[in-house]
């Protein structure tokens, strides 16, 4: 079994069903139908091979037929799909053969009365990537938009609309007579022709600006649309095309045009009757939409705040502290209700004209981006592995719970207050989160950054669970736990009632909280946390740190070494030997005696410690990224970063591999392949047999996580022969170092294979090709080991070619 998620909700535009009880959205290569009354994930149309970038609903052709549920969909595989998203079911495939950002289908929405029981072709407009080189064209206009007969599966001829640098969005327009894109400064417009004609000529028009325009928007019954520019203004040309449009002499009528005739607001020589601005937005506009009736226009942009202008009197009213930017605004069938699509991959349901947000469909958040400064501190996940959650630092200072089994977030955690104009700057840091192993408490630490060098400030914060869905309440804080340095590491006790956390400046301090009040269901909210000990060695920065276990041994890295203590009496046990950088990671494997520590820096290295010889088991030499152990065994995971040299060759472009080890033995036991490794997380979880599906006729025990640095992740049974891959992306030609059912291989054979079977008829050849040098023994023993010649063969040819020769003649 292998469960994916973690995909962007915001990639493309969503649409509604034709009863707007459903939600069409683009998710990577699929498209997932959500219910409108529930926010939850109904089915998905799974087909597409690369990113899906568009959902085109056809409409209904008359009342009754509001029912039926068929959309388009195309993608950068190059393909355009019909569906039936109601079973779902595929009916119909189109192969361009040349990638598709951006698609409408204006012939849904102009059809006259008298055509309607006539069979008529069916025309899209599509924006591709011209993937032909020639001599003559340049790579600078190679994003075309072309006209696409769906009703006989094809491009129309040669037929080239327009080109452009790089993509741009196609808006059609309600009534379906005009589409049009934003090229810089420019706006194109297009009237699509009549549909008797797949030859027919299009007409177009172009408007300018002084400013790069961000978004446009055609008016529903109106010749009127709408732009916004990266300044915050928004534009209004009224009666776009009056002489370019109506009439076959429009060029003519063009020509002869009275330049000094009064058109208000309207640059140079541009088709429009006039042109109004208005100014609100502090930043670009991103989200421009008229309603269905034209009586009102929505706009919206970087503040996370929901505009709606009276278009007769330009008076406003607001939807504010959304707390996100926005990116699409999207009207229904059902005029009480819209959608508005957020940067922070959330899409919230609102009811209208009120603007009360109903539902919200809550994505998983995407990595947060630091100052400089701060990067190396953590990436701020922890797993909570009873409930097969996920708790991730979000850029609004909040920790978001995420479930893993059902693709959709559960709730959001307020560390510290910010002010809900997303464009401030960051001034907080979360830069460690920690989860109890019941997943009942929390643990988080935060910077509160500088300014110009003055202030700064450390806080440890501890919270307890609620009987809700984890909502979470602030039970302690503590400033400054370790006077002025930053907490490198917080882990919780396998009680739940002590916590640990080391700081760089050379000590670590273990907190304990009164068990009398957790256990009182009448004082959750009064309990608090004190702290216990203070440890320290030799004033060295402590790196990491992990309990075992039972609880009884805490392990503390003071940077190259790590230091084993008694955690209730305050002990030093041991002191385990130096390795060569920093310790960033520490792990006790399971229930066993053996104890994984990973180090970064110039010479990183993955090693395992043996608890009862106190000494090194194995070790190696990777660059870790995460560590995860399964709680009941002494299996644990490792996601080691690959070089850069090795990337784009052996592992065609992947960047990094999960290595699944026995804490005795340093062979793999598994291994794969996969993206985006840098800034991701592995985490093993406790399966719940009524929550997962079963596998020849078995239930998984324990499944294994692996979150990427863009947080899509992939979860999966670590000891299934059959989980051969576990890249994010489309499945493709995999290297020599993923998992090919390997789980039961050892030594030789999980290195480099099985050994081919002895033929005894092959000729013989040399078993490495030998060329004449004056110094044999620099080159004899060079090439791979597995394929040099026998010992005895490579001794002789070794110690003949230092013999020297005599070549003078005895007398």
């Amino acid at each position: 079994m292998m469960m994916r998620g973690g995909r962007s909700l915001v990639s493309s535009p969503p649409a509604f069903s034709n009863d707007a009880k459903k939600l069409l959205v683009c998710t990577s290569n699929t498209v997932s139908v959500f219910s409108t009354a529930t926010g939850l994930q109904i089915t998905s149309l799974e087909g597409h091979t690369a990113l899906v970038t568009s959902v085109v609903v056809v409409p209904p052709s008359s009342p009754a037929a509001k029912v039926l549920c068929y959309c388009w969909t195309a993608s950068l595989d190059g393909t355009i799909r019909y569906w039936d998203f109601s079973v779902p079911e595929l009916m119909k495939t189109i192969d361009i053969r040349v990638p598709i950002f951006n698609m409408v289908i204006p012939s849904f929405l102009d059809i006259p009365a008298e055509d309607k029981g006539k069979h008529r072709d069916l025309f899209a407009y599509v924006f591709t990537e011209d993937t032909k080189e020639t001599q003559e064209k340049t790579k600078a206009l190679r994003r075309q938009i072309r006209k696409c007969n769906l009703s006989k599966s094809r491009l129309v001829g040669r037929l080239i609309l327009g080109e452009t640098k790089k993509p741009e969005v196609l808006t059609v327009s309600p009534s379906g007579k005009f589409f049009g894109i934003r090229n810089k400064c420019k706006l194109h417009v297009w009237k699509v022709p009549d549909q008797g004609s797949e030859h027919a000529a299009v007409r177009k028009i172009t408007l300018h600006h002084t400013k790069k325009i961000t978004v446009i928007a055609f008016h529903p019954t109106q010749r009127v649309i709408a732009a916004g520019d990266v300044t915050g203004r928004i534009l209004t040309w009224r009666g776009f095309g009056n002489i370019a449009f109506d009439g076959n002499n429009g060029v003519e009528k063009q020509k002869l045009i009275n330049i000094q005739e009064d058109k208000p607001g309207v640059r140079d020589n541009d088709d429009a009757d006039s042109c109004t601005t208005w100014h609100w937005h502090s930043a670009e506009v991103n989200v421009l939409s008229f309603s269905s009736d034209g009586a009102y226009l929505y706009s919206g942009g970087k503040e996370g705040v929901l505009v709606v202008w009276q278009l007769d009197t330009g008076k406003k009213k607001f939807l504010p502290r959304i707390g996100s930017p926005l990116l699409y605004f999207i009207d229904s069938p059902d005029p009480t209700l819209s959608a508005i699509s957020c940067a922070d991959n959330q899409i919230h349901l609102l009811k209208m004209p009120s603007m009360g947000i109903l539902k919200t469909i809550s994505g998983i958040k995407t990595p947060c981006c630091y100052p400089e400064m701060c990067k190396g501190l953590g990436n701020g996940i922890a797993f909570d592995q009873t409930a097969g959650l996920v708790a991730l630092r979000t850029e609004n200072y909040c920790i978001q719970f995420y479930s893993l089994f059902d693709d959709r977030g559960i709730s959001e955690v307020q560390v510290c207050e910010r002010n809900h104009q997303p464009g401030d700057d960051v001034t907080v840091i979360v830069t460690a989160v920690a989860l109890s192993v019941d997943g009942s408490l929390m643990s988080t630490s935060e910077v509160k950054l500088a300014e110009e060098g003055i202030g700064g400030l450390v806080c440890l914060k501890f919270w307890q669970a609620g009987s809700q869905n984890k909502e979470f309440s602030l039970s302690t804080i503590v400033y400054e736990p370790h006077r002025d340095a930053g907490i490198s590491a917080v882990t919780f006790h396998p009680s739940g009632n002590m916590v640990v956390s080391s700081s760089f400046g050379g000590d670590f301090k273990i907190w304990r909280c009164n068990n009398d009040i957790i256990q009182s269901d009448q004082m959750h909210q009064n309990f608090s946390w004190t702290c216990h000990a203070v440890g320290s060695y030799k004033k060295r920065p402590m790196t990491a740190a992990a309990f075992s276990a039972d609880g009884s041994v805490l392990a503390v890295a003071a940077e190259t070494l790590i230091t084993l203590w008694n955690p209730y009496k305050n002990v030093l046990l041991a002191v385990l030997g130096e390795t060569l950088t920093p310790i960033v990671n520490l792990s006790f494997l399971g229930k066993s005696d053996n104890l994984a520590a990973a180090s970064c820096g110039s010479n990183p290295q993955l090693s395992v410690w043996s608890m009862s010889k106190l000494s090194l088991s194995w070790s190696y030499k990777l660059r870790i990224e995460a560590v995860a152990s399964a709680v009941d065994s002494s299996s644990f995971a490792a996601l080691a970063l690959l070089p850069e040299s090795s990337n784009e060759t052996t592992f065609k472009g992947r960047d990094g591999v999960i290595l699944l080890y026995n804490a005795t033995n340093p062979v793999p036991t598994a291994i794969w392949s996969v993206k985006k490794a840098m800034g991701g997380a592995l985490g093993f979880l406790q399966v719940n047999p009524s929550s997962v599906e079963e596998v020849d006729g078995k239930t998984p025990e324990v499944l294994l996580a692996y979150m990427n640095g863009d947080h899509e992740y992939v979860v999966f049974d670590p000891y299934c022969k059959d989980a051969h891959e576990v890249s994010i992306s489309q499945k493709e030609g995999l290297s020599a170092l993923e998992l090919k059912g390997q789980g039961g291989q050892y030594g030789y054979a999980s290195i480099y294979g099985e050994l081919p079977e002895f033929d005894e008829k092959r000729p013989e050849t040399p078993w490495v090709p030998s060329f004449p040098s004056e110094r044999p023994w620099e080159t004899i023993f060079s090439g791979s080991s597995h394929n040099l010649p026998p010992l005895t063969k490579l001794c002789s040819a070794f110690l003949e070619s230092l013999l020297e020769k005599r070549t003078a003649a005895v007398e």
